[in-house]
C-alpha cells in the first residue's frame, strides 16, 4: 500500500507522477484533504479536470475507485444498497415448503449479507488490502436535495444504517472527492463536512503544458496556436466554453488531421469538436474565426 504524500510538494509530485498538472493551491488542499481525512469537495466547470483527480489519485496511490455517477433521481437503492428481493422471495418459498414455523429466524436469515446488493457508497465503506478506496461522488449537483441530506451520514461518521441489518462503518474512511459543475447551489451543511476548491480554466501556461503532457504528437507551433485560439474563445459571449478536456480533443483531431498549424478552413471544419452548441458555433465560424486566428498569430509573433 503506498503510502499518502507528506507534503504539499509531494502532492504535487503525486498528481505530476499521474500527468496531472496542477497548481500549489489545489495540491494545498488536496494535501490537507488527505491528511486530515476530510472529504474534497471539487467545484467548477466542466471539463476542466475535475472528476480526473480521483482517477489520478486511485491510479498513483494503486487504490481501488469506486465512482457514483449522480444524476436526478438517483436514490439510496441505486446509490447505497438494495435487497435481493427474488432471492428472498426463492428463500420464503423453501422455508414454507420445508416447514419451518420460526418467523423470527427466518426475517433474520432472508435479511443477511448474503442478500445484501452493495452499491458504490456501501462498496467503498469495505476494507480493501491496498488500502481504503478512493470514492468519486461525480455531478452531485445533478441529484435531488434529499440525497444531499442522506449524504451527511456518510460524509461525517463513514457510516451506513440499514434498518433491517445493521450499521455498517469504515474501518478506515475512503478518500472521498465530490465533484459539482454548480448547475444548483449544493447545500451548506454538506459543504462544511469538506474541503473545497474551485477549478477554474488554466491560464495560457498551463494549459501549454497539459497539451503537451496529454497530446505529445501535437508540435510546438500547433500547440501554441490551439492554446491561444482556446483562450480566445473563452473571453467571448458563448452558451458553453470549451474546457481543458475540449482543448485537448481538437489538439488530438488535429494531429489526426495531420495539421501542423492553424488555417481558417480547419478550424471551421473541427469547430463541433470544440464547440458543443450549434449557436456557439454559428457565432465563430467565419469570419469570426478567421479574425480571431489572426488575432493569436499576431500575439503569438509578437511573443517571439
Amino acid at each position: 500500500m503506498r503510502e499518502l504524500p507528506a507534503s504539499i510538494d509531494a502532492t504535487l509530485d503525486l498528481l505530476n507522477g499521474g500527468d496531472y498538472v496542477a497548481d500549489r493551491a489545489l495540491a494545498t488542499t488536496l494535501f490537507l484533504s488527505l491528511k486530515l481525512g476530510r472529504p474534497l469537495f471539487l467545484e467548477g466547470d466542466a471539463g476542466v479536470g475535475k472528476t480526473e483527480i480521483a482517477n489520478v489519485l486511485a491510479r498513483t496511490l494503486s487504490r481501488r475507485l469506486v465512482r457514483l455517477q449522480c444524476y436526478e433521481g438517483l436514490d439510496v437503492a441505486s446509490a447505497v444498497y438494495e435487497w435481493n428481493y427474488p432471492a428472498q422471495m426463492i428463500e420464503i418459498r423453501l422455508a414454507e415448503a420445508e416447514g419451518v414455523s420460526d418467523r423470527q429466524q427466518l426475517a433474520t436469515d432472508i435479511f443477511s449479507e448474503r442478500f445484501l446488493i452493495k452499491r458504490p457508497l456501501l462498496q467503498a465503506l469495505e476494507p480493501d488490502i491496498a488500502g481504503p478506496p478512493v470514492l468519486l461522488i461525480d455531478e452531485l449537483d445533478r441529484t435531488d436535495e434529499p440525497f444531499e441530506a442522506y449524504l451527511l451520514e456518510l460524509l461525517s461518521d463513514f457510516q451506513v444504517t440499514i434498518p433491517e441489518f445493521e450499521t455498517i462503518k469504515a474501518e478506515h474512511p475512503p478518500i472521498v472527492i465530490i465533484t459539482s459543475n454548480r448547475t444548483r447551489e449544493v447545500h451548506d451543511a454538506l459543504k462544511r463536512r469538506c474541503y473545497y476548491h474551485w477549478i477554474g480554466y488554466p491560464d495560457a501556461a498551463r494549459e501549454l503544458a497539459i497539451l503537451t503532457l496529454k497530446v505529445p504528437g501535437a508540435g510546438e507551433r500547433l500547440s501554441r496556436e490551439v492554446v491561444a485560439f482556446v483562450q480566445s474563445l473563452r473571453e467571448q459571449d458563448l452558451f458553453k466554453l470549451p474546457g481543458v478536456a475540449e482543448t485537448i480533443d481538437w489538439a488530438s483531431a488535429l494531429v489526426q488531421l495531420d495539421k501542423l498549424a492553424l488555417d481558417p478552413q480547419t478550424v471551421n471544419d473541427t469547430l463541433g469538436v470544440l464547440l458543443k452548441y450549434q449557436d456557439d458555433i454559428a457565432k465563430i465560424q467565419g469570419s469570426e474565426a478567421a479574425k480571431l486566428l489572426d488575432q493569436v498569430n499576431a500575439e503569438l509573433a509578437a511573443a517571439r
